[in-house]
């Protein structure tokens, strides 16, 4: 019995779009993203323009040797009293080698408290990781941190 789109069953409907699908996941190929040390510099020009980028004021605490790059605590501190007239308004953290430069931004006011942050990064490689603070005078200030990982992150294919 020929199968046509009036009489179409739904397994066969179901295994020609099974057999398609598959098919397509055969054929996509994906190269997976990587952030270079050429990239995170673009993105600091982007986040920086033509302001002068100064070293201080801005302390990135990472463990120098990690075993395992999946999860890496990260502590970022600017030093800044925080008042209306001199605060932070935000901090960028970038690397060099994962498979994107943007760690994490985090925006704030005066009104934030203290101008710190803690969280958890992966990280793909043994690299340089740099914190940027933007300041409400519209200076921007920066640390680093070079971190050696012996057990890589980010590995999979996007």
């Amino acid at each position: 019995m020929s199968q046509t789109p009036t009489n179409l069953t739904r397994r066969a409907a179901l295994t020609g779009a099974a057999a398609t699908g598959a098919g397509l996941l055969v054929l996509r190929s994906v190269a997976p993203a990587s952030a270079t040390p050429e990239a995170m510099r673009a993105v600091m020009r982007t986040i920086v323009g033509d302001a002068p980028l100064r070293k201080g004021r801005v302390q990135l605490d990472l463990p120098p040797l990690v075993e395992n790059g999946n999860t890496v605590p990260m502590t970022v501190t600017v030093d800044s009293p925080m008042t209306a007239r001199d605060h932070v308004t935000a901090i960028h953290v970038l690397n060099e080698k994962n498979p994107q430069p943007y760690v994490v931004s985090v925006h704030m006011n005066h009104r934030a408290g203290a101008p710190h942050f803690s969280t958890r990064i992966k990280l793909g490689d043994t690299q340089r990781v740099i914190a940027i603070a933007r300041m409400s005078d519209g200076s921007f200030w920066s640390g680093e941190q070079d971190v050696i990982v012996t057990i890589a992150a980010c590995l999979e294919n996007f």
